[in-house]
């Protein structure tokens, strides 16, 4: 659906995005990640046509940022971090203002006001004045507007910026279904948010592209060895020599007492092996009781801080 080409914007000497490159795929929800001034901003503007590149190009279809601008703006739903409203109109007014806007025709513009109004669930506040809304349905109106004339690709920057864990939750779960129909960008800051909606992440870093790839695959590219937690019930001095006798186990750590007569030990194994099952076995056949067990996860944060970490 898009292909970013060889990407670069520069300000003077300050290279804002450099040299990246990356595709984006029909019907995928992008997760587009990075710290402050990585350039996130200024590719999104790029790619809704709002700013040219100093060099590279940008493809939406077949049609580039250069020569087919107007075109690809009708294709695109664009919801900056700001969120610009006219906050002295009220939500219909304002949506119908929007629709005309976009050139719906009269004849459609109710119907699809409906919709849209129905999806992005602000049918309770059609006649409040959108300086009057909470942030939450404020963040529902800009996403209206953006959607209003039907785009194929949704760019959405920081959309649950300043909103509180249920606005949150609201707008991620509206964000996940209008992916079931559409291709959508997403910059967000808030990491379990990318881990819950997003198909692929692409992480950039001072400009430049640092990772590309789904959740899964970023967090076991950065995995090193494998680490279970055991909570057990067991004669302390047979538990170490015991575990550590087991295949593939490399490290055994006794953490310390958990509570009461339960201690809490941290298992390494080798990377790409899962021992759980043999210390299931191990324990029935030792007979100790376990009270908990857990592979540790590398999370997308921890994936997040090394790439972006500062030289």
């Amino acid at each position: 659906m898009i292909t970013i080409t060889n990407l670069s914007k520069h300000y003077g000497s300050l290279r804002a995005v450099d040299d990246i490159t990356f595709e984006v795929k029909a019907g995928e929800i992008l997760g587009f990640l990075g710290p402050n001034a990585a350039g996130k901003t200024t590719t999104m503007k790029i790619i809704t046509c709002y700013m040219p590149p100093t060099s590279g190009t940008v493809e939406v279809g077949d049609m580039n940022v250069f020569d087919h601008s107007l075109e690809i703006r009708r294709m695109l739903g664009y919801m900056p971090e700001d969120n610009p409203l006219y906050h002295d109109m009220n939500t219909v007014d304002y949506l119908y203002f929007i629709a005309e806007l976009r050139g719906i025709p009269p004849a459609e513009r109710t119907q699809r006001l409906k919709n849209i109004i129905e999806l992005c669930g602000v049918g309770t506040v059609l006649h409040q004045d959108i300086g009057e809304l909470s942030k939450g349905f404020r963040q529902r109106v800009g996403l209206a507007r953006a959607m209003v004339h039907d785009p194929e690709i949704l760019v959405l920057d920081e959309p649950t910026v300043g909103l509180d864990p249920n606005q949150i939750v609201e707008i991620r779960n509206l964000i996940k279904e209008l992916g079931k129909e559409k291709t959508v960008i997403l910059s967000t800051h808030i990491l379990p948010e990318v881990q819950a909606t997003c198909d692929r992440v692409v992480i950039i870093h001072q400009g430049k592209l640092v990772a590309d790839g789904t959740p899964e695959e970023l967090q076991s590219s950065f995995q090193g060895q494998e680490l279970v937690h055991l909570v057990l019930k067991a004669p302390e001095d047979d538990v170490p020599a015991a575990l550590a006798n087991l295949e593939n186990v490399s490290k055994v750590e006794d953490k310390g007492v958990e509570t009461g007569n339960l201690r809490r030990y941290a298992v390494e194994s080798q990377r790409g092996t899962d021992i759980r099952e043999s210390l299931f076995h191990l324990a029935v056949e030792k007979r100790w009781t376990i009270f908990e067990m857990h592979r540790e996860q590398v999370s997308l944060e921890n994936v997040f801080r090394e790439l972006t970490k500062s030289e």
